[in-house]
């Protein structure tokens, strides 16, 4: 009898074994199904997307300086007043605070239409960046296919992700892709770069002067710091 229920017990410990090994490889397969990009580092290999931040800066810069125009007219005009007001009847004091009201009121409604929410800054930067984001998007679905994952997360800026493990990054598996070389980043353009010059590369060669990421620092990178101020794209 009590070799029978020691029997019993083994039989038992096997199943229990072979149970939780087909659970560890099963859920050992499906989480090779999962990986992620890191959209920001991508961007910064693309001379199309600096070409559009190239472009953007410059009807950003034209749009300010309207407005500005406007509001320096204003300026203007509100001394002129001020200086001419002890001369003036009423009613034309009156008919120079509405034409300064309504010309205020007017640099609100375009300094709205170009900047605000919406507005034509923000209409343009989906017109240009669009094509780039395409570009990027068909590049991760086909990397996504042959490789068979079931999910891509993005590891950019506005991701809730604390860690990833870089086992997991197929960022340069898209970038090969889209026929791009890891670690040959582009100069980003800055606000005052309103066009005339593109942005230059930036390779591993010591004449571009541009170093390619070490293992090491994306390694760093893929811890995300909770407060650190993301970078524009």
């Amino acid at each position: 009898m009590f070799k029978f229920a020691h029997a019993l017990i083994l039989v038992k410990m096997k199943k229990v074994t072979l149970i939780l090994s087909l659970l560890i490889v099963g859920l050992s397969s499906y989480a090779q199904k999962f990986a992620y990009v890191d959209t920001e580092y991508i961007l910064l290999h693309l001379q199309e997307y600096a070409d559009a931040q190239v472009e953007l800066n410059s009807f950003s810069a034209q749009w300010q300086e309207e407005i500005e125009e406007k509001y320096a007219s204003i300026a203007l005009l509100g001394e002129s007043f001020q200086a001419e007001k002890a001369l003036l009847t009423l009613d034309m004091q009156r008919r120079r605070e509405e034409e300064l009201k309504n010309k205020k009121s007017e640099a609100r409604d375009s300094q709205k239409r170009r900047f605000g929410v919406g507005g034509d800054l923000f209409q343009k930067r989906e017109e240009l960046m669009k094509p780039v984001q395409d570009m990027m998007y068909e590049a991760i679905l086909e990397v996504t296919s042959q490789n068979g994952y079931m999910v891509i997360f993005d590891k950019g800026s506005q991701s809730n992700m604390l860690y990833a493990n870089p086992k997991h990054d197929v960022s340069d598996k898209v970038l090969k892709k889209m026929g791009k070389t890891p670690g040959e980043t582009i100069e980003m353009p800055t606000k005052e770069d309103k066009g005339g010059n593109k942005a230059e590369s930036k390779s591993g060669g010591a004449k571009a002067g541009g170093k390619k990421p070490s293992s090491s620092s994306r390694e760093r990178s893929n811890t995300v710091q909770k407060g650190a101020k993301p970078k524009g794209k």
